[in-house]
């Protein structure tokens, strides 16, 4: 009996603003963290600069120009069949510095016509509150969420949007990718901590008691932002966003089935734990003590994350890693997590491709959570040649698609409620990590490169019809 996706699964693509919005000084925007982010590469990390320097390169600056041609690229996702468009909301766009009195208007328009395109073409938004920026005035101001100020002014920035698109959007993630703000790396992103910093990205450090004070901070915010949102507006379904790398023991060894239990609650469950049961799990206390980690926690803070658990669990799976105590060998790569599998094949960029580590991890999560699960990140950058005739076959995409494709029907058969699926950058943007625009996720080619070049034009990929196939059927097409 062949597996089949549930009738009304969403089938999407998903974007954030800074990477893909450009037009980062119009409107009225103001400067976010990600506008002092130089480019790098899988040698040489971005550059943060604490002044923007007209005469360097700001690869987020002008993202891939979405801003002006949202209505172009919504038609292509369209084409493709898309029923979900992921995307986020720039902070910065509606209050350009986070603690401004009233919210920007042109900002808040610009996002209205963004989803009256999407319902032009019946396609659902699902709208991250907060991905990977924020003002950068909060950042020189309070060090991002190092401080518990920023919680009142994010409850302000959801509450004003959440009052402006309440018929216009039903699904919303709170923080995208939240654990990755366990990680040294964190601070880069996710929690914003790196006030006065200029230099390489990865020489920017916290303390982990900095990261995981943060982290409460954040939890304390998504809760009341979730309890606020089913108080006041019953119809919206509320989410989480993890960032699940998988990993593996690298033995039978009982001290390495220990190792990646330890790894498994620190990187994939402590965060997820808070926001789906409304508390901090059993095993904290213990991590707490070991790692110096002595919260400041407020009354009524506990008892405001109990208030406000999510409706359903989403998550972004790239790859996974092995974790062991006989000197595994390490992942070589840009931002690759854990050991090295030798089993598994890797990107260009060194992330491990494991699609049936997507049907574990989909098992782990909902046989502990027992709520409706989306994943809402999953992708491979890779280096795309355009053919003389202009077309880019990109069969090493489409397979890695079908595989993936292929596992979350399995885990779907396996009895996981799997809600929809939305490919990570369904257009090529802006990385996160590198600031490169040669490491490319798209069905759908820009032309723009790293330095800057290029005119922005759009180009479907061979993916692109392979993406539309699957879609008219429902994920069919991926399970041959």
């Amino acid at each position: 009996m062949a597996v089949t996706f549930p009738k009304g699964f969403y089938w999407g693509g998903a974007t954030a603003a800074n990477q893909i919005e450009g037009a980062w000084n119009v409107g009225g925007r103001g400067p976010s963290v990600d506008d002092h982010f130089l480019g790098g590469s899988i040698t040489t990390p971005r550059m943060i600069t604490r002044d923007i320097d007209p005469a360097r390169f700001y690869p987020n600056h002008d993202g891939i120009d979405f801003y002006h041609r949202y209505k172009e690229d919504i038609a292509l996702f369209a084409e493709m069949g898309f029923n979900m468009f992921r995307l986020s909301i720039s902070w910065s766009r509606i209050f350009p510095n986070g603690d401004d009195e009233k919210p920007n208007e042109a900002g808040l328009a610009f996002y209205d016509n963004a989803f009256d395109e999407l319902a032009k073409y019946g396609i659902e938004p699902l709208v991250t509150l907060s991905h990977y920026e924020m003002p950068y005035h909060l950042v020189e101001k309070y060090n991002g969420w190092e401080s518990r100020e920023l919680i009142g002014l994010f409850e302000r920035y959801c509450q004003t949007v959440f009052e402006r698109y309440q018929h216009k959007v039903r699904y919303w993630l709170t923080f995208n990718e939240i654990n990755c703000g366990t990680m040294d790396m964190g601070n880069l992103f996710e929690t914003s901590m790196i006030r006065g910093f200029e230099g390489p990205a990865s020489e920017s450090h916290t303390t982990m008691q900095q990261r995981y004070q943060a982290l409460h901070h954040q939890f304390v915010a998504s809760a009341r932002v979730v309890r606020y949102a089913h108080e006041h507006y019953p119809q919206f379904k509320m989410g989480n966003m993890d960032c699940f790398v998988l990993t593996y023991p690298g033995t039978c060894d009982p001290g390495d089935q220990l190792a990646n239990l330890t790894e498994m609650r620190r990187m994939n469950w402590y965060c997820s734990d808070v926001q789906v049961r409304g508390a901090y799990p059993s095993y904290a206390a213990r991590f707490w003590r070991e790692n110096g980690i002595e919260l400041q926690v407020e009354d009524g803070d506990l008892a405001d994350i109990a208030a406000g658990t999510v409706d359903f669990y989403t998550f972004s799976y790239y790859m996974s890693g092995v974790v062991g105590t006989h000197g595994v060998e390490q992942a070589t790569g840009n931002m690759s997590m854990g050991g090295r599998n030798p089993y598994l094949k890797s990107t260009d960029w060194g992330w491990q491709i494991d699609p049936e580590g997507l049907r574990i991890a989909l098992n782990q999560i909902y046989d502990r959570y027992q709520i409706p699960l989306m994943v809402v990140e999953n992708g491979m950058g890779a280096l795309d040649e355009v053919s003389p005739d202009g077309s880019i076959h990109d069969q090493y995409r489409i397979d890695y698609l079908r595989s993936h494709v292929r596992a979350m029907g399995e885990a779907v058969d396996d009895g996981v409620d799997l809600m929809g699926y939305t490919w990570w950058g369904p257009i090529d943007l802006v990385s996160a990590g590198t600031g490169e625009m040669r490491k490319r996720y798209g069905f759908i080619y820009v032309d723009k490169h790293d330095d800057g070049s290029g005119t922005y034009e759009r180009r479907r990929k061979e993916s692109f019809f392979a993406y539309q196939k699957i879609i008219k059927s429902n994920g069919a097409e991926g399970l041959e």
